[in-house]
Formats: C-alpha cells, sequence, structure tokens
C-alpha cells in the first residue's frame, strides 16, 4: 500500500528544489502557455509541474496504478481509474511569481470520481514551511500533530475572500458589511482553507468558480474537524468531480448556516461568477 504523506513530502521537497532553481520574478513569471484549468501557465508553474510529473513516473514504474488530475496537465491515466490524484503543484502562482510567501502545493488522494470519494489530503506551506494533512475518518493535523483547538467563530470576525480581481471584490464587498467585520485576501485557497480549519479565519468565499485542483484536499481537513464547506452553484458538495473544470464558488465556515448566508450575500450582488439562476444553497457535509 502506497504511504501516500511519504510520497506528498517527497513532492514538496522536489518543488522546493524548483523554487531554489527559479528564485526571483526573473525566472518565475515569464507565461510559457495556458493550462487545462484555463489560467496561464508561468515558468514556474511548468517547472513545478515537470518536477511532480517526473515523481508520479516514478510512482507508476514502481507498480502503482493512478489517474492524475492536474492545474496544468489535465487528466492523465498512469494505467488505472483510481486512486484519482488531484493536484496543484503551486495553489497560489501569483504569489509564489512575485516573490510573496502564501502558496503552496496541494495533492489529494481519492477512491472515485468526486469529492466525497477523497481519502486523503496534503498542502503544504512554502513560506510558513506548514505541513497540512488530513485523512478521511482520521482527523487532521498540522506538522504531524492533530489539529485541535479552537475552530472558527460563528459570530464572524474575518473573512477571506480569494479567487480575487479587485472589480470582483468592489461588486461583493459591500454585501459583507455586517456580517465580518474584517476581511483578509491571502490569494491561495487551498491554504486558506487549512487556516479556516484551523480557526485562523472565520470565514472563506472564491469569488469565481473553483476548481477541484484548488480546494481536494484541503476541503477533507475543513469536513474532518466537523466545519462546514459547499459548492452552492452546483450542489450536492459531496458529488463534485474531481475534474479541471471549474463547477461552482465556494463558501466555508464552522456552520451550513454560515455557508448559505455567505452564499445568499454573494448571491444579493447579481456577481458574474454564479452558475445561473437555478443555483441554490445546498446543505454542506460536514
Amino acid at each position: 500500500m502506497t504511504d501516500w504523506l511519504a510520497f506528498s513530502r517527497q513532492v514538496a521537497a522536489d518543488l522546493d528544489a524548483v523554487l531554489a532553481e527559479h528564485p526571483t520574478r526573473l525566472e518565475r513569471e515569464p507565461v510559457v502557455g495556458a493550462g487545462e484549468g484555463g489560467d496561464e501557465t508561468t515558468e514556474i508553474d511548468a517547472a513545478a509541474e515537470r518536477a511532480v510529473v517526473g515523481r508520479l513516473e516514478e510512482l507508476a514504474a514502481s507498480g502503482v496504478e493512478f489517474t492524475l488530475v492536474s492545474e496544468e496537465l489535465g487528466e492523465r491515466s498512469f494505467g488505472a481509474e483510481a486512486p484519482r490524484l488531484v493536484l496543484d503543484p503551486i495553489d497560489g502562482s501569483m504569489n509564489a511569481k512575485r516573490g510573496v510567501p502564501f502558496f503552496s502545493v496541494s495533492l489529494a488522494v481519492a477512491d472515485g470520481p468526486a469529492m466525497a470519494d477523497v481519502f486523503f489530503g496534503f498542502v503544504f506551506d512554502f513560506g510558513a514551511r506548514e505541513e497540512w494533512a488530513a485523512r478521511r475518518g482520521d482527523g487532521a493535523f498540522l506538522d504531524g500533530a492533530p489539529l485541535t483547538g479552537p475552530g472558527p467563530k460563528e459570530d464572524v470576525e474575518i473573512l477571506s475572500f480569494e479567487a480575487t480581481k479587485t472589480d470582483s471584490i468592489a461588486a461583493q464587498i459591500g454585501e459583507m458589511v455586517g456580517f465580518a467585520p474584517r476581511t483578509r485576501v491571502m490569494g491561495s485557497l487551498a491554504l486558506t482553507l487549512c487556516h479556516l480549519a484551523a480557526g485562523r479565519v472565520d470565514a472563506v468565499c472564491s469569488l469565481k468558480p473553483a476548481r477541484s485542483v484548488d480546494i481536494a484536499a484541503a476541503q477533507l481537513l475543513v469536513r474532518e474537524r466537523g466545519f462546514a464547506i459547499d459548492l452552492p452553484d452546483r450542489p450536492p458538495f459531496a458529488d463534485a468531480p474531481l475534474d479541471v473544470s471549474p463547477h461552482s464558488r465556494v463558501v466555508s465556515a464552522a456552520t451550513p448556516e454560515l455557508c448559505a448566508e455567505l452564499y445568499r450575500r454573494l448571491s444579493a450582488s447579481g456577481s458574474a461568477g454564479r452558475a445561473g439562476s437555478d443555483a441554490r444553497p445546498a446543505t454542506p457535509r460536514r
């Protein structure tokens, strides 16, 4: 049986080497193409992907069969439909290429094609050097220790926006007055969800539809701690496909009720990220 935590740590070490080889904006930010997820591919994205795929090819050569779902390459079979490895080598690419120390690698492993099938999640923060991990039914962990302590507040104090551009924030921020007195925009959805699992922020929402590669690993930490996360534009959360298509905005908080309120406020402005007029909030799995 594959030790996915040990494998994930090898991936993080590979990416550390890539970052050391690309130390500044000059090496990191040139655009070299477009990923399957639709975003521009910068040199640091491409170099990170090459390093991880090399590690995956070694895994396949050892006899492990799987399917890769990746930010840059899309879906690629290594001999079997499952497990599915859902990978974003650099979540927070803008931060990474500009040298802002808040970006991560995100790797989830699932025994089926949907979000509920994720049984292992790993997120490594290359700035704070924190290792976040979760195992289905076995809890969430920070740097190898069980993640305990206070969770996000139900009386929301800090709301974190993700997937942000200035016009998106301008369109939404007014609806959050009275809901959250303080706002953060940090730049890595995977890491921000980990911070919610640790109670460092109280609510998270993305202002454009997210992809499974952005959230598959971190959502397991949130759910293993008993907190709520939803894809309200395309419910139910458990059935969300593990692919590279953007299906729905994400909302996450301490309770399903807070997620529903977040979604109500997001929808009140009629933002462009809404999937359609029939979108409705779903009950988040906890």
